[in-house]
């Protein structure tokens, strides 16, 4: 049953782009060297929290093209590019409003903003089309400032969790290794 759902989904799923294919992309031609490398590509327990982790911060920074910051990232740091790539899709189309009401939530909680701070700054402001602006800018600042912060805390939580997460994943599989019947000594 499993093997079906794993074939069916595989059929569905768009293929990941090859070394191969990403380096004669005309638009990432100045750093077609640099992609080939292989520890670009490789799993291991170094790269895979970098990837994950630089894939978050990402994805938080800044709206749109994340998956290019992403990637610039993890060229100099040795990131694993795949998961880089993959994990700037926690903002999506879809998504980017709850992490947007998320982000000027935490914001709020962070610099302490409630309704009364509000009030009373806006008390002294006379024209109305400069209290909205002032309204807008301070919504969109506090928003911003909540991006950065899951930004941060994401990328943080991110590694841990990858770094966990691929631990648990290699002692499984080091567990189900069939264990050696006759091991030879050392020569005396």
């Amino acid at each position: 049953m499993m093997d079906k759902a794993k074939r069916w989904l595989s059929a569905r799923m768009p293929k990941m782009p090859e070394q191969d294919e990403m380096a004669k992309n005309r638009w990432l031609a100045p750093v077609a060297g640099t992609i080939k490398r292989s520890e670009l590509w490789r799993f291991t327990r170094r790269s895979v929290p970098r990837g994950v982790a630089l894939g978050v911060f990402a994805a938080f920074i800044i709206p749109l093209g994340q998956t290019f910051l992403a990637v610039a990232l993890a060229l100099p740091s040795r990131a694993n590019l795949p998961l880089a790539a993959i994990t700037t899709l926690i903002t999506n189309p879809f998504t980017v409003a709850f992490w947007a009401v998320v982000a000027h939530r935490l914001g709020q909680f962070v610099l302490k903003i409630d309704a009364a701070t509000l009030g009373t700054a806006n008390e002294h402001v006379q024209s109305t089309w400069f209290q909205e602006f002032a309204q807008w800018a301070e919504i969109a600042g506090v928003t911003a400032f909540g991006f950065v912060v899951l930004a941060v805390v994401g990328a943080a939580v991110g590694y841990l969790v990858a770094g966990f997460v691929w631990r648990f994943v290699v002692a499984r599989k080091w567990g189900r290794r069939p264990a050696k019947v006759g091991s030879p000594q050392p020569a005396e």
